[in-house]
């Protein structure tokens, strides 16, 4: 049973269980016109495999800051991310882009498909920036979308497809390249309740399916009740 609203992540992983991310005393301040402006004080809390952690906050907390971090697309400016057993902050960039192509998937709420290219073609991108071969990678594809239940719309271009059928789509090609993670941001957000629902199912699903982690930012209540672990950032900590 998700946590409520305020209740942080537990301190420590499931007997015998390691922890696939473990954030400790995060920080991250930018420097705007001679100004600093800090954004995240003090965040501390893990995910382990196989586990749905949402991340919500309200407006300005840091969430998508955090989840910048959590997905190597930024580096902090204080304290440990540690991912798979690696330590992050102390890894270079080629090491940092690495981790984060092999390890991390992402699905966004604005969908970020190419719009000329089919269902099939959106959700090879990620293979063919990895050099997977063209009929592993098509393969990989079909059998992802028919995994989400688009097995039917595999030539479709974006503009034919609703906004559920898009996300979906998505998240086929956030686990292209089998990743440990799956980080969402507001994964709902610009869909009704249905889709939302169903998008939910299927992160829900694939977490178990592949004993990924995945964590949502979201504002959305009832997607936050379904999650296995709430963590709430308030004024950028945790909880």
């Amino acid at each position: 049973m998700a946590a409520p609203a305020g209740v942080p992540a537990p301190a420590s992983a499931p007997p015998g269980r390691e922890p696939l991310l473990r954030v400790e005393h995060l920080t991250r301040h930018f420097m705007v016109s001679g100004t600093r402006i800090d954004v995240l004080h003090d965040c501390t809390f893990q995910v382990t495999r196989g586990e749905v952690v949402a991340i919500v906050g309200q407006s300005g907390s840091g969430k998508s800051t955090l989840l910048n971090l959590l997905g190597l697309l930024d580096r902090p400016s204080g304290g440990t991310y540690v991912f798979d057993g690696v330590d992050t902050t102390r890894l270079g960039e080629g090491r940092r882009s690495h981790l984060r192509g092999e390890g991390v998937g992402f699905v966004f709420q604005q969908f970020h498909l190419l719009e000329r290219r089919t269902a099939l073609a959106n959700v090879c991108v990620p293979m063919v920036l990895a050099g997977v071969p063209l009929l592993s990678r098509r393969t990989r594809a079909r059998a992802l979308l028919e995994t989400v239940g688009l097995g039917h719309r595999l030539h479709s271009q974006p503009h034919q497809l609703s906004g559920g059928e898009q996300q979906r789509v998505a998240l086929a090609r956030a686990l292209s390249r089998e990743p440990a993670l799956i980080l969402a941001d507001e994964p709902t957000g610009a869909l009704d309740a249905a889709s939302s629902t169903m998008i939910m199912d299927q992160l829900l699903e694939q977490a178990r399916l592949r004993d990924a982690a995945v964590v949502v930012v979201t504002h959305d209540p009832k997607v936050a009740e379904r999650a296995d672990h709430v963590v709430e950032l308030v004024e950028g900590r945790t909880l």
